[in-house]
């Protein structure tokens, strides 16, 4: 099938763009950073703060992201509006996608990193279960399948 960007010799910064196709052309970041795309270096500014970076914290600073929404979704939120907030459908699959995320990063991180973030884990399984109000089988509850049921 023929599409308009399907020949790799009309690829790159120099393709002519398409009429039909309005998406802009690719570029990395080092093109972006380049002064003649106006740049003032801030792109290669980025670069350097997020290589700055260690793996563990931004594994761990996501972690604690999906663990925050996870609990607003659970209706743990402060503030009058918790009981608004809360959407279980959302819950479950954030717990989940916790579960996965830090069954797979344990072993990376260390366990004095992955201790309390399985504890956490584990208080977000057990609100859920809590705020529900059919509750799932043992094994069936969110993330139960990375960690085993909780109970």
């Amino acid at each position: 099938m023929s599409t308009p960007n399907s020949n790799p010799a009309e690829t790159g910064p120099e393709a002519p763009a398409s009429a039909s196709d309005p998406s802009p052309t690719r570029r990395s970041f080092a093109e972006e950073a380049a002064p003649e795309h106006g740049s003032d270096g801030s792109v290669q500014q980025h670069m350097r703060d997020i290589a700055e970076v260690a793996a563990v914290e931004v594994i761990t600073t996501s972690a604690v992201h999906l663990m925050s929404a996870a609990a607003v979704k659970c209706g743990l939120a402060a503030g009058d509006d918790a009981e608004e907030l809360k959407d279980l459908d959302e819950a479950r699959k954030l717990i989940t996608a916790l579960a996965g995320f830090v069954t797979a990063a344990a072993p990376e991180i260390g366990s004095q990193h992955a201790g309390p973030l399985r504890d956490g884990l584990r208080s977000l399984q057990l609100a859920f279960r809590e705020a529900s109000v059919i509750p799932d089988a043992p094994g069936k509850g969110p993330g139960e399948k990375f960690t085993g049921p909780v109970n």
